[in-house]
């Protein structure tokens, strides 16, 4: 009993933890996004400055408006939409961050659905 009542301050404190996030070191910068469809590895990289993001993949390069939510949120709206699925939005949101990559859920706005992924920082 006596170690059941040491215990419980323990998972308090650790139910209480917050993980730091720079999310700010992120705003800018040359970036990589790796990630698999139906076992073949696919590579996107992309630039961001605060207000615009290129994405190259495949060959084909497209630009995105940014829109900063918070620090560590954003929506992504394609600047020249080629059908309505690319008409949505795209909200992104950080999760966790280490020193050069950062871990974030994403998906079209409105709908409850996310992905996850993670994304490296190649440059500054």
């Amino acid at each position: 009993m006596k170690k059941i009542i040491l215990l419980s301050p323990l998972l308090l404190l650790i139910s209480c933890f917050d993980v730091e996030r720079n999310c700010r070191d992120f705003k800018t910068g040359k970036f990589k996004f790796e990630y698999e469809i139906n076992g073949v590895k696919k590579t996107t990289v992309f630039e961001r400055n605060d207000s615009i993001e290129i994405e190259t993949f495949e060959g084909k390069t497209d630009t995105s408006t940014v829109r900063w939510v918070n620090d560590c949120e954003y929506v992504l709206q394609k600047k020249h939409p080629k059908n309505k699925a690319e008409e949505k939005a795209i909200g992104m949101k950080i999760l966790t961050t280490t020193k050069n990559s950062y871990t974030f859920e994403f998906g079209m706005v409105g709908v409850d659905s996310k992905q996850k992924g993670t994304v490296i920082k190649i440059a500054d």
